[in-house]
């Protein structure tokens, strides 16, 4: 039987995709992430949900956030939905996570602090999800309420009470670009303490230390380039500061203080994604320095995007392409045909793609036959691209969102995107379709259409537009059709008695 390939899956928070060298409206270069692109770089991948929790839960799974009961972030992933962990793992894979799962938010936002889960305790738990080791790094803020691993190693270190008055210093986790600034403060301890270089480093020796009889998965997920803006010193001195005026915005431009910190958050942004190639960079060598380059398949993407100030906003959660786009790259050593691939793709074809790696079919092995609905499995793997069978496996992407807690900016425009949507891009339309739910059946719904090939920015709503009155529809047609070709699973929790005899 020939050997599996070995799986790599690196994983940023909040990587906005043009600020990644292979695409080609990069701001930046990352020569080590466009390695990864030897095989395909996908432009148009789009977030199943461009908030940490439900976008993270879908790729576990390869199902829609709202399938697995992760619309917003709230609650906790049921082990009732199957992982493509465990299917690795039932596979003869030894699988392994080092760094950000987010897939426990039982705490309320608003409750106090810390409040949250002692995931150094529960670690058998997470490891139900697939893992047969893990090492866990909460997120910046989050580890304001969850103890997890990197907190530990922080701790062990002496280094934690300072780390909580270095996180208090970066003020806001803010999703408005007009009233409220974040702070850049670098990073204030050594280098090898920063988050994503410690996960790396966990990472690497799991690879090194792992069964020489089994093939290997490793999931290095990385906790930036999300705020806070905390790169090291020595990224943040590689990177110059520029005064870019090309914000995206429906109305009148931004202050001149607003603008001044966007700059400096744009700045240490890319500071963050530097570090992160640099990581990118250790993996490989740790790839070739054990002889495993040619046996293993890299995949890098990101949980969602950031606004960085465009339509007066930061962060996550809206449909414009700055949220809802991700980062996709993938290296097989068989294929590397370096192709460049504009068509959409979604979080859950990612999902596909690793199972068909392993020689799995993603329907089967995600599937449960009772409860109902756990046999709705729609990611289609992107091999057939790399092998050159053909150019595109979707005419559209899917993504929804519901972030009804988030701080909506001043002055809304009339493009404002209230917090529960759902959306479908192809190579051109981008359709948008959210609610209010503080309205009643007649006015509770609103749409957008953009045409991105003359609205780059997603600006103009041609909705109303006659000349587009087919796309619409067609594009309410395929929204129905998703949703009801992928139900929510359903759940048990009585335990069943013998039947009687």
């Amino acid at each position: 039987m020939t050997r599996r390939q070995n799986i790599l899956f690196i994983m940023t928070d909040q990587h906005r995709i043009d600020h990644l060298g292979y695409d080609p409206r990069s701001v930046m270069a990352t020569p080590h992430i466009d390695r990864i692109a030897g095989s395909a770089g996908f432009t148009e991948c789009q977030s199943a949900n461009p908030l940490c929790q439900p976008a993270r839960a879908a790729l576990l799974t390869g199902k829609y956030s709202h399938q697995v009961g992760m619309l917003t972030m709230s609650g906790d992933l049921s082990q009732q939905h199957r992982t493509y962990p465990q299917a690795l793992q039932e596979a003869g894979y030894y699988t392994t996570v080092a760094g950000k799962l987010h897939l426990l938010q039982g705490w309320d936002w608003f409750g106090r602090i810390p409040g949250g889960h002692r995931l150094t305790d529960l670690r058998a738990q997470m490891q139900g999800y697939g893992f047969d080791e893990v090492w866990e790094a909460s997120g910046k803020f989050l580890m304001r309420r969850d103890h997890c691993d990197y907190a530990q190693h922080l701790q062990d270190r002496g280094l934690l009470d300072g780390y909580w008055d270095h996180i208090q210093r970066c003020q806001g986790n803010t999703f408005s670009a007009l009233d409220k600034f974040d702070q850049v403060q670098p990073w204030p301890f050594a280098e090898a303490d920063y988050v994503d270089i410690a996960t790396t480093t966990h990472a690497i020796e799991q690879i090194r230390q792992r069964p020489a009889d089994k093939p290997f998965f490793t999931l290095c997920s990385l906790c930036g380039p999300h705020v806070p803006y905390d790169p090291p010193q020595r990224f943040l001195d590689a990177v110059p500061y520029r005064e870019d005026d090309n914000f995206c915005l429906e109305g009148e431009d931004l202050s001149p203080e607003a603008k001044r910190s966007m700059w400096a958050l744009r700045q240490a942004y890319q500071a963050m994604i530097a570090c992160i190639d640099e990581q990118v960079g250790r993996l490989f060598d740790c790839l070739e320095d054990g002889g495993l380059l040619d046996d293993t398949v890299v995949v890098f993407t990101s949980d969602h995007g950031e606004m960085l100030g465009d339509h007066y906003r930061m962060q996550k959660g809206f449909p414009y392409w700055q949220s809802v786009g991700v980062p996709l790259a993938i290296r097989h050593p068989e294929h590397l045909g370096a192709i460049r691939s504009a068509t959409p793709v979604e979080h859950v074809d990612i999902t596909a793609t690793i199972l068909d790696v392993a020689g799995l079919d993603p329907q089967q092995v995600l599937s449960r036959y009772w409860p109902s609905y756990h046999d709705m499995v729609p990611g289609h793997s992107l091999l057939p691209i790399l092998r050159g069978e053909t150019d595109a496996v979707r005419e559209w992407a899917f993504s929804e969102c519901d972030m009804k807690w988030h701080d909506a900016p001043k002055g809304d425009t009339e493009s404002h995107v209230p917090a529960c949507w759902q959306a479908l891009t192809t190579e051109r339309f981008k359709y948008v379709r959210h609610v209010d739910t503080t309205k009643g059946p007649d006015d509770f719904a609103r749409e957008l259409l953009f045409d991105r090939a003359a609205d780059p920015d997603e600006v103009v709503n041609l909705i109303d537009a006659p000349e587009h009155a087919a796309v619409v529809a067609r594009c309410r047609q395929y929204r129905e059709w998703v949703m009801a070709t992928t139900l929510p699973g359903q759940t048990s929790w009585a335990p069943v008695a013998n039947p009687l005899r």
